[in-house]
């Protein structure tokens, strides 16, 4: 799943690439990954794009400007507000392909179609049978409740170690959920807290409202400093790079049985119902193995 480092990049990869470019057409192909209908889609047809911000995982990418009878009112902005979800991925296509896009065929779920000759834009696409990817035409972000609902941006100057002790006073749940949890802070997901809480050297079951005021602070600092590093690895990195960048840049998560980069212990994993954690039992739990609750019920 894409996360704030990857996201962010795309956004500097489509800002570069998007701005100032008119549309032509935009092609549902999974009726599914829209979730409003009001806008239609068809009122992107003939707008500029004017910019993409980055909202949490969310990508929003702003138009403005009105060409035809039946658009809104001119000037009132529309934002193509996209999440990924875990399996979704954005593609560039320069050029576009010159046969139109077949619904039910593959796992392409909608085309945006630049003005120009030869064609160009891009495809989203979403691998897998669990289609999650989701596609939001809005005239506020927030009217997008998975945005309106989002905690503060990790990266954000406010977000000091003041602020991050506040969002974790009281909480009686493993630190481990708060940090993907995006109403508390927006943008982390399964790989990046994975990454943090190694760094820290702390258990990913530790209870939040335990955590000392010097364990806050060193959360703080390792997360502000796992994200910058990660979102700097990233930057730069065509569509096409982000995924394998992001695999190769990250240190424990999804290296189950390799040795740790810290200790030499051999990093572990602990699987869900949807997701596996990796964590090092040396550096974050005092040398003991995390029971692997999906093995336990095997074993029942």
């Amino acid at each position: 799943m894409p996360e704030l480092p990857e996201v962010e990049a795309l956004r500097d990869f489509l800002a570069e690439r998007l701005t100032g470019r008119t549309v032509r057409r935009v092609l549902p192909v999974a009726i599914s990954v829209l979730k409003t209908y009001d806008p239609p889609l068809d009122a992107l047809e003939g707008r500029v794009f004017t910019g993409v911000a980055r909202h949490g995982k969310f990508l929003d990418l702003v138009l403005g400007g009105t060409q035809g009878e039946g658009r809104p009112p001119d000037g009132e902005e529309l934002h193509l507000v996209v999440h990924l979800a875990r399996a979704g991925w954005l593609r560039w296509q320069d050029p576009l392909p010159a046969a139109p896009p077949r619904p039910g065929k593959g796992p392409l779920a909608l085309r945006v179609v630049l003005a120009g000759e030869p064609a160009e834009g891009f495809d989203l696409t979403e691998a897998g049978t669990r289609k999650r990817l989701a596609v939001y035409l809005v005239r506020d972000p927030d009217q997008v409740p998975g945005v309106a609902r989002l905690g503060p941006d990790p990266l954000s100057p406010s977000f000091d170690r003041e602020a991050l002790a506040a969002l974790l006073a009281g909480q009686r749940h493993h630190i481990k959920g708060l940090l993907r949890d995006q109403s508390v802070v927006s943008g982390i997901g399964n790989a990046y807290s994975d990454e943090i809480l190694h760094a820290v050297k702390m258990s990913p079951f530790r209870l939040a409202a335990d955590l000392s005021a010097e364990e806050i602070s060193s959360l703080h600092t390792a997360l502000r400093e796992v994200l910058t590093a990660a979102v700097e690895r990233a930057r730069g990195l065509s569509a096409a790079e982000l995924k394998a960048g992001k695999r190769l840049g990250l240190r424990v998560h999804g290296r189950a049985g390799e040795p740790c980069p810290v200790c030499g212990d051999t990093l572990r994993s602990v699987s869900f119902s949807d997701s596996t954690l990796e964590y090092c039992p040396t550096c974050q739990t005092k040398g003991k193995p995390l029971a692997d609750r999906r093995l336990s019920r095997l074993l029942k």
